[in-house]
């Protein structure tokens, strides 16, 4: 597949499913934006691929902040253009029983991971619409799928993504606009590593015990890698995905 003279925002893109996204948009041909809270490690990583020939782009957002992202989409208008591809996969996860959940980790899980998605879709769905062509890919979770335990805030916010790629699609039909969503399982990522962490400083155990009680909830037994959501991504944006929209893709390490 071919993305050329197409262009590409993927937040959260410094490292892990982003960095990943990011580098196969490129590959493609787009030409991507990356944004994420730590403008100098966008920089590093943006700066490598242009080195590599592509032209990739750095700027910083944190997307609980709406005046950021309204200067996100300055930026990438005048980086890159009209924005066609948006990939919404900036994300934070915590884990904690719903009792020791405080209100304001409630309260940020869901900005980050479910109203920084909607604020972005406010902010580049007028040029996609104008063009008749757009294709938004939110980075949700299997858990907005399905419960599960000591991570309600999270569950929630990823079930309210979900929700949101199947109303924006709804509404959007007939457009030329689409809108998936990719719902991968534990994904090899320094987020996955941070969430081994937590389980061994809450409950003691080792981080081989951690990693396999985590293992033992993937159907395919195994941590999935970034570059397989970056495939399931780029499987949603191509001129043949039209079809496609309000999907919620399931990635969790079966073999097909």
């Amino acid at each position: 597949m071919r993305l050329d003279g197409k262009t590409a925002v993927v937040t959260g893109g410094g490292q892990g499913i982003g960095a990943a996204v990011a580098r196969a948009l490129a590959d493609a041909g787009a030409s991507v934006l990356v944004s994420g809270r730590t403008l100098s490690k966008l920089e590093v990583f943006a700066n490598k691929l242009r080195k590599e020939g592509r032209n990739v782009w750095g700027a910083a957002c944190d997307v609980s902040d709406p005046a950021a992202i309204t200067r996100l989409a300055a930026v990438a208008k005048e980086k890159l253009g009209p924005v066609d591809i948006l990939v919404n996969n900036a994300g934070i996860a915590e884990s904690a029983s719903i009792a020791r959940t405080s209100l304001e980790d409630w309260e940020k899980m869901l900005r980050v991971n479910a109203t920084g998605p909607f604020l972005c879709l406010q902010a580049f769905l007028p040029d996609m619409l104008e063009r008749k062509w757009g294709r938004v890919v939110n980075v949700a979770s299997v858990a907005g799928l399905e419960g599960a335990r000591y991570i309600s805030a999270y569950v929630a916010s990823k079930h309210a993504l979900v929700g949101l790629t199947r109303a924006a699609a709804a509404e959007l039909a007939g457009t030329g606009v689409t809108v998936n969503a990719v719902c991968p399982g534990y994904v090899d990522t320094p987020m996955t590593k941070s969430t081994i962490e937590n389980i061994v400083r809450k409950t003691g155990k080792t981080a081989d015990e951690a990693r396999a009680a985590l293992l033992a909830t993937m159907p395919g037994g195994r941590m999935i890698q970034p570059e397989e959501v970056a495939a399931a991504v780029l499987a949603q944006i191509s001129d043949e995905s039209g079809s496609r929209n309000g999907e919620a893709v399931i990635i969790d390490g079966r073999e097909a």
